[in-house]
């Protein structure tokens, strides 16, 4: 970490979700709802290890576009880094919510600004499709939300979730820059990097007693 960031392999970060998958499990989820760009990765490993609970078959992915750091066209500078911008959403398919045990699925929990706009919005389209049915079918149909992400950082949170969604991440990180594999151009030297990262830890730490 001699430029101050945080790498892991492909082969970590699968090993890391697979071994998440273990917790996950029992909460038996049946969609999966990436945030893209981030979420995509491991929202395919993780279907590796988790499959639909009535059906033993692969778990359908959806995907929503939520951006915080980048510039897009369409933001000012003031929106950066600040304001969740959509990119991409469900639309009329949100419809596919109702009834379901829904995973959402990030990189990494850093703010966590925007997770908590993922939830509120999906709630809120959630609630406004229950309307359309009778009034009698809505608790039935009411969708269950938790969320899984690949590191959280240990850092004071700009928003929070609701106390009622389960919450899982595959490791607990320190407030650093984090590089992942699917954002190198040149993966030789990020895996290089990483190794290198490693090293230099172990050599800061020093012998042990």
């Amino acid at each position: 970490m001699s430029d101050g960031h945080l790498r892991a392999t492909y082969n970590e970060i699968h090993a890391i979700i697979g071994k998440a998958s273990e917790r996950i499990a029992p909460w038996k989820p049946d969609l999966f709802v990436a945030i893209g760009g981030g979420g995509f990765f491991p929202a395919r490993v993780l279907r590796s290890f988790l499959k639909h609970p009535a059906t033993g078959k692969n778990i359908s992915i959806q995907a929503i576009g939520l951006s915080l750091y980048e510039e897009l066209p369409e933001t000012t500078s003031e929106q950066i880094g600040r304001e969740v911008v959509r990119t991409q959403w469900l639309g009329p398919e949100s419809r596919a919510l109702l009834g379901r045990r829904v995973l959402i699925i990030d990189e990494v929990d850093d703010s966590r600004t925007t997770l908590a706009y993922a939830i509120k919005e999906l709630q809120h389209d959630v609630e406004e499709q229950l309307k359309l049915l009778p009034e009698a079918e809505r608790e039935a149909k009411r969708t269950k939300f938790a969320v899984f992400v690949v590191h959280n950082k240990k850092k004071a949170k700009a928003a929070e979730l609701p106390a009622d969604i389960p919450y899982y991440a595959g490791e607990e990180i320190e407030d650093h820059w984090f590089d992942y594999p699917w954002e190198a151009r040149d993966i030789y030297e990020h895996d290089r990097l990483t190794l290198e990262g490693k090293k230099l830890q172990g050599n800061a730490a020093g012998p042990s007693s």
